[in-house]
């Protein structure tokens, strides 16, 4: 068996890539896409945007987390060798020179390209007198009465700066010589990148001779022109940008929480006062001015990055917008699949088992089984979980319609769902109101499975219908992220189905399972056996082979697993977009272990596990990746895909990922990751691929829905 003491065997630092060091890998890729020269320049904007959000997000969880543990004086190395002083001193060292591309992309490819189709990002000083006055009569009107500076000196304390915010720090002079500190917030309701072509001109038509043109300036480069208005009287010496990021993780006492709701309420209010982890200055701002900061702020040098460049600039995004198609990739519309031309779903799962795969196809089926259940007489209850569910979610007021129309609803909202908490309290609010019943989930337990439960009153009895999925049941999403879902009516499976839900809902400890692998009852263990299986066939005189394409596998106990897997002989191929701790390739260790990352137009979102055993292919699809996280101290599933056309479909899907060499880049031992060569001739792109085979095989759907 292989139990937890192998891992003794495989724990040498050098066999671990650090969870945080690989994560900066994924963020590279990400930046890559942004320099990669094929690319239409607005989805190198967005790329670029992308790679500076989810920067935001590391410093707000990830090195938040890792500067509370130097704070508490945690010096036990993680697995991979390092302290955590030692991790946050890589991390600044490998992202100093990303920071620097990401800057000079800006300044020296796409803002002249952006130019060169008349997107023109206007310097402040470049605008000739009418138009400055005409921009400053719009600021008097419009965004001088939204700004409210803040003086700091003895007799004010240093004002209070919000997590993500961008700032101006300001020195003033008095008449009589004296020279004072404030600070402005440069308010985040209005856009970053003003289009000013109808303030400039009322008239402006958007067209000129059949091209489309605009001019942009920077929000704060108009404030900052004239911020004489909100300082009358005084002499501005210095005005400099500035942004902080803030610890924004929320640390719940459930055990002390009577009532969750309220908890996470708080916490997303104290959330705006967690500790400064990241200072971004202009590269202008004096010494003294960041020895300020730095000093009201409680920060060291080491927590501030200088930037030549525009703070912020996941702002950037907002250019993606522009009605510029020929700048973005070529439209895609995803299709319904043919199968849902049949008009009663219920009918058509009671056939066969039916797979989704978006993007490509549609998340209108989806919609559509909780609507239909909604309306239909014959339907006496719908249970669902919702993890991140969008702003206007129609799967919501479908399940607040069927409440009303008095059918059973049980909802499963995951409060803890991170940076969705205000969201979905607005929606369990609202779900409430109208009688549905609603629960937050497990006490020390995040609740991330996907699953909608319908129960119908048929001829031969009471019938159950299920759709589990990889994904989110968010409509939106489900646009940009690959997730597989599967519509069944499988008693096994609707069996396991209630009983995940009377132990969400209810008292129950069901632990066996007849199909269902549920987190964190028996999936660690199940994953462990499957492997093992692996390594007996093999050692049987038969083949092992194992695929994983998921987002990212941290779990040491798991790694140790896969590498006494390839130890024995078994073939092992994985697919993780994200972040992946194993290192493939070191000798006696992990030769027959490939690792591959794809980073394309769609996020590579779900999880799909196939087992060879003996040639019989057992493959799953589940919500969980393979981290102490969704093993341990998540609720999660994993469901079998048991037909034999749709598991053939699911490795079609896997083997041309492992065919990719257009997207697709692979990880080294050396911790590195390479563009996989090939002929150009032959380039193979999965997710191009998916795309064309989902128009030959559905019909699209409407361009302007889902």
């Amino acid at each position: 068996m292989l139990s937890k003491e192998l891992l003794k065997k495989y724990k040498d630092p050098a066999n671990f890539f650090n969870r945080d060091l690989s994560w900066i890998e994924f963020n590279r890729r990400v930046l890559q896409e942004a320099l990669n020269p094929a690319l239409p320049l607005l989805e190198k904007i967005k790329f670029l945007a992308i790679f500076n959000s989810n920067l935001d997000e590391f410093y707000m969880i990830r090195v938040a987390g890792i500067k509370e543990q130097i704070v508490a004086n945690v010096l036990e190395p993680t697995i991979d060798g390092y302290t955590p002083i030692e991790q946050l001193r890589l991390i600044e060292k490998t992202l100093k020179p990303m920071l620097q591309t990401c800057q000079e992309l800006w300044s020296n490819e796409i803002a002249p390209a952006l130019k060169d189709n008349r997107i023109f990002i206007l310097d402040y000083d470049d605008i000739d007198g009418k138009d400055r006055q005409r921009l400053r009569e719009y600021f008097t009107k419009e965004i001088f009465p939204i700004l409210t500076p803040l003086a700091f000196d003895p007799g004010r304390p240093f004002p209070y700066i919000s997590n993500l915010s961008l700032s101006f720090a300001i020195l003033v002079r008095k008449p009589n010589g004296e020279s004072h500190f404030a600070r402005l917030k440069i308010p985040n309701i209005l856009p970053r990148m003003m289009n000013i072509d109808k303030i400039l001109n009322p008239k402006h038509k958007t067209l000129t001779n059949g091209q489309f043109s605009a001019k942009f300036i920077w929000l704060g480069d108009l404030i900052k022109a004239n911020l004489d208005l909100l300082f009358p009287g005084l002499e501005i010496i210095e005005a400099h940008k500035f942004r902080i990021t803030r610890d924004t993780d929320i640390d719940i006492q459930e055990d002390e929480a009577d009532d969750l709701l309220k908890v996470i309420e708080e916490n997303i209010r104290q959330r705006r006062f967690g500790a400064v982890v990241r200072l971004e200055v202009a590269d202008t701002m004096p010494e003294f001015m960041v020895e300020t900061l730095i000093e009201n702020l409680e920060i060291t040098r080491e927590d501030i990055h200088i930037s030549e460049g525009p703070l912020g600039m996941s702002d950037i995004m907002a250019l993606y917008d522009l009605p510029l198609h020929q700048l973005k990739f070529k439209p895609f519309y995803p299709v319904i699949p043919k199968a849902f031309e049949e008009t009663d779903i219920f009918s058509l799962i009671k056939q066969k088992d039916v797979l989704i795969h978006h993007p490509y196809h549609s998340f209108a089926p989806v919609i559509d089984f909780i609507k239909q259940a909604t309306k239909d007489p014959d339907v006496l209850a719908i249970k669902q979980t919702l993890y991140r569910v969008g702003a206007d979610s129609p799967i919501i007021k479908a399940l607040i319609e069927a409440a009303e129309r008095g059918k059973q609803v049980a909802v499963l909202v995951e409060l803890k769902a991170r940076f969705d908490e205000e969201n979905n309290i607005y929606w369990a609010k609202e779900l409430e109101k109208v009688g549905a019943h609603v629960v937050y989930g497990l006490i020390g337990l995040k609740t991330h499975a996907k699953m909608s439960l319908v129960v119908r009153r048929e001829a031969e009895g009471v019938k159950r219908y299920v759709h589990l999925s990889t994904g989110n049941y968010n409509e939106m999403t489900a646009k940009i992220y690959t997730d597989i879902g599967l519509f069944t009516c499988d008693d096994d499976i609707c069996t396991d189905v209630s009983n995940i839900f009377n132990y969400l809902t209810g008292y129950s400890k069901q632990t066996e399972y007849a199909k269902l692998i549920v987190s964190p009852i028996n999936m660690r263990d199940t994953y462990v056996s499957l492997i093992k299986r692996e390594i007996d066939n093999v050692n049987s005189g038969g083949e092992g082979y194992i695929i994983l394409k998921l987002n990212s596998i941290v779990d040491p106990f798991i790694i140790a697993c896969l590498y006494e897997a390839s130890n024995a002989g078994v073939k092992i191929e994985l697919i993780v977009r994200g972040i992946c701790c194993l290192l493939p390739g070191l000798k006696g260790i992990s030769e027959n272990i490939t690792v591959r990352s794809i980073v394309g137009r769609y996020l590579e979102h779900s999880r799909i596990s196939y087992f060879f055993n003996n040639g019989e292919e057992n493959l799953y699809l589940s919500s969980a990746d393979l981290m102490p996280r969704n093993l341990d101290r998540r609720v999660e599933v994993a469901f079998p895909v048991e037909n034999g056309k749709l598991k053939a479909q699911l490795i079609k899907i896997l083997k041309i990922m492992l065919k990719d060499n257009a997207q697709a880049r692979e990880l080294h031992n050396d911790k590195s990751y390479y563009y996989i060569d090939g002929d150009d001739s032959k380039k193979v792109n999965a997710q191009e691929w998916l795309m064309e085979r989902a128009v030959k095989s559905g019909r699209t759907y409407i361009k302007n829905k889902i």
